[in-house]
């Protein structure tokens, strides 16, 4: 919830689990485990059923050993078809994430949707092309897994461009996307190989070194290591690889073409206004436009649906209750009191008289002294985030701290075999660098599979020299706050890999804000203007949010490669070909739709079909720790603190108070992230789309255990998927001038513009 913390996390962070968003996994992973069951005819339910249970009663036992009943492949799974599938697959999500994240500030990573499709594709090319060389010969579950890898690469770095890159631009503070493509090319390239380079040691010491001791499961990353191998199973393996294939591709197809279809009737298939439809049907004289007005309506939006479908009830409820909170009751009540207004959005029409919009960030709409609700609800909302994300950082803290106890551990070990082979004895690192032999866990990587200290330390030395010159000569940072950038993304990628390993929670809403009130503490002083400070500030939060999201991808990957026996070189190729893919798409992308639609970056566009509140977000955050004068209505602020800390008090009720007998509390217990989202995002129709998912999701699976556990999580990742690529269709027809807005109707919304 990439709530961007991966679900995301808002602010281009919040990703999901085994598509997305983040939740707390129980260690037993008894939750997010794929299951190899199959209801075909032609198949022994209860034997596969069986089967099943046997892997999972492995796994449970222990999760830090390596799977032993996989097929023999070959050795070299380095293959062009694997690289090539995958990075398409990447592409695919790459750049429904930008579509995405720029509607709502959610993003997904590609796990799923790679493993899946990445499988069927190359299983049906193995057997087309037989034995021919470069595109056939047999196909194992690691190749699956450099195919799985590539889509993950490839699909990443897409955070930053629906929250730190718009938000600059609404701030003003770069030309255009167009003139400035090259720019931002670089700035993601040292970011994503500073990321790249930075997951490679990290292998060795989060999945091999501390994983058993930390006890860091990679929950999303060892659902797909299952689904993998449970799609390659020699008995039940292909019949369940076909059937998740097949409804993943109906429901893609079926997402895609009703995303693009819909543009031209958007009021009839896309958002049913159904206090508009009642508007019309009292003559244009009812109340129903109030409603109207705060945006209280259904979208039949797939992703959404299929994100509801991941998260599950507790995520998506909360969601919808904190837009009822924030929409259905404290912004009316702010506007009845006179402490926020709208704007008239009815356009001179009289039989639209009474349409407004409280959903402005334009300048007149951002006054402290005459807000709209949403720049009066965006404070809190912002700092509820902010307080939630360290809150739960900060009850790790057990966990952290052993994790610097063992980098220190690492260290000592590591001089005193240096010593060793210098023919000295250094008993005092020796001692340090102990630890117990039923901590370690044993790496099946051979030797010369591994990669080494002389192949990524040069890389990440040079990604670290590139960043300060690309920041001085392209953005105009002094070295000194380049280095602060790269410290803190260091030292924010080595915590999110922790917490992912732990939670399957990635703090990127804590790591790019705290970034940035560092930061804007560092500016402070300078005399530097508003300006160039905004610019410092979002560019270092930026690098910060770069460096986590790809370094915890990219290690969740070696965890699945870890499970699957992947030779650990391979998968790093293929992670560096990828990071390459996404460098040059996500900017492209990013391109594309301020293309099209030009109020992205337009903080004056008082209606946009993009929203994005994780833009919002960072632009506020950025204003605030930057900005001489206070910027917040003072109504606005005071709750803003009381709903923090309410929301810390829950978190803490969360973690101490619902225990022991009371466990069972924390399936009721409110996701505050989501509430804070929910403030930010004046979109009421994205929390009900989410419990509309978690409902089928509940009954799906209640009714027909088995044939969810084949199929729920495709077609979640095929909705996901299709919505994303239709919407870049959409763009390009918006380039095109054959969009919906020039050939379609509006009939059904409200002021006769959907």
């Amino acid at each position: 919830m990439s709530t961007n913390d991966k679900l995301a996390e808002p602010a281009g962070e919040v990703r999901p689990v085994v598509a997305p968003i983040q939740h707390n996994i129980d260690t037993t992973f008894d939750e997010k485990k794929p299951r190899n069951f199959d209801d075909e005819k032609d198949l022994d339910v209860e034997e596969v059923k069986s089967l099943d249970q046997e892997h999972h009663d492995d796994f449970t036992l222990d999760p830090f050993k390596p799977f032993d009943d996989l097929p023999e492949e070959r050795e070299n799974i380095l293959t062009f078809r694997a690289v090539f599938v995958g990075l398409c697959c990447g592409a695919l999500v790459n750049a429904s994430n930008v579509y995405l994240g720029l509607k709502t500030g959610w993003t997904f990573t590609a796990n799923l949707f790679g493993a899946i499709a990445g499988f069927a594709i190359v299983k049906f090319m193995s057997r087309v092309f037989g034995d021919m060389p470069i595109l056939g010969g047999s196909f194992g579950p690691r190749e699956n897994n450099i195919v799985q890898t590539a889509a993950m690469a490839s699909g990443g770095l897409s955070s930053v461009f629906i929250s730190a890159f718009p938000a600059m631009y609404q701030l003003n503070l770069f030309d255009t996307p167009k003139n400035d493509y090259w720019k931002i090319v670089s700035l993601t390239a040292v970011g994503g190989y500073f990321g790249f380079f930075f997951a490679t040691p990290m292998r060795k010491f989060f999945v091999i070194y501390v994983a058993r001791e930390l006890r860091l499961i990679f929950p999303t990353a060892s659902a797909t290591a299952m689904t993998i191998r449970s799609m390659h199973q020699a008995v039940t393996g292909e019949a369940i690889g076909k059937k998740k294939m097949k409804v993943l591709s109906i429901a893609f197809i079926g997402a895609l073409v009703l995303r693009v279809v819909s543009q031209y009737a958007t009021g009839i298939l896309w958002d049913w206004h159904f206090f508009t439809w009642f508007f019309i049907w009292g003559h244009y004289k009812n109340a129903a436009l109030a409603v109207e007005n705060w945006g209280w309506y259904l979208e039949w939006t797939p992703a959404f649906i299929g994100s509801g479908m991941l998260v599950g009830l507790n995520v998506a409820i909360s969601f919808f209750v904190g837009s009822v909170l924030a929409w259905g009751i404290i912004g009316p009540a702010l506007v009845h009191h006179g402490v926020c207004w709208g704007v008239d959005i009815s356009g001179g029409d009289p039989k639209w008289d009474g349409l407004i919009s409280f959903a402005s960030l334009g300048k007149a709409a951002s006054s402290k002294d005459h807000p709209s609700p949403r720049y009066w609800m965006l404070w809190p909302g912002v700092l509820l985030m902010i307080a939630v994300s360290f809150t739960e950082l900060a009850l790790q803290w057990r966990i952290i701290w052993f994790a610097f106890k063992a980098v220190y551990r690492a260290i000592c070990a590591a001089i005193y075999n240096v010593g060793l082979k210098m023919k000295t004895e250094l008993t005092f690192f020796k001692q340090s660098g102990d630890r117990a032999d039923d901590d370690m866990v044993q790496d099946s990587a051979e030797d010369h599979h591994l990669v080494k200290m002389w192949m990524w330390m040069p890389g990440l030395i040079l990604s670290i020299i590139c960043t300060c010159v690309v920041m001085g000569v392209e953005f105009d940072m002094p070295v000194g706050m380049s280095l602060l950038s790269v410290f803190l993304a260091f030292f924010f990628s080595f915590l999110a890999i922790q917490c992912t390993g732990v939670t399957d929670i990635t703090p990127l809403t804590a790591a790019s804000k705290a970034s940035q009130i560092i930061l804007g503490g560092a500016t402070k002083g300078e005399g530097w203007d508003v300006t160039h400070a905004q610019r410092l500030n979002l560019l270092g939060g930026a690098m910060a949010s770069i460096g986590a999201n790809q370094s915890t991808d990219l290690t969740s990957d070696f965890r699945t490669g870890f499970l699957l026996r992947t030779p650990p070189i391979q998968q790093w190729l293929t992670q560096a070909v990828g990071t390459i893919v996404a460098v040059f798409l996500a900017p492209a992308m990013f391109q594309l739709f301020t293309t099209a639609y030009p109020c992205i970056i337009d903080a004056e566009a008082e209606t946009c079909a993009f929203l994005a509140p994780s833009v919002s977000a960072w632009k506020a955050t950025a204003v605030a720790v930057t900005d001489p004068t206070f910027p917040i209505p003072k109504t606005s602020g005071i709750f803003a603190i009381v709903f923090a800390i309410f929301g810390c008090f829950m978190v803490l009720v969360r973690h101490y108070v619902w225990v022991g007998k009371l466990e069972w509390m924390k399936t009721y217990h409110p996701n505050m992230m989501c509430f804070g989202l929910a403030f930010v995002l004046p979109q009421t129709q994205y929390g009900t789309a989410m419990v509309i998912g978690a409902t089928i999701t509940a009954v799906w699976a209640k009714k027909s255990p088995v044939g969810f556990d084949v199929a729920g999580y495709a077609v979640a990742a095929g909705l996901i998927a299709g919505e994303g690529i239709g919407g870049v269709v959409n763009a390009v027809f918006q380039i095109a001038g054959i969009s919906g807005d020039v050939y379609g109707t509006m009939a059904g919304c409200p002021g006769d513009a959907c």
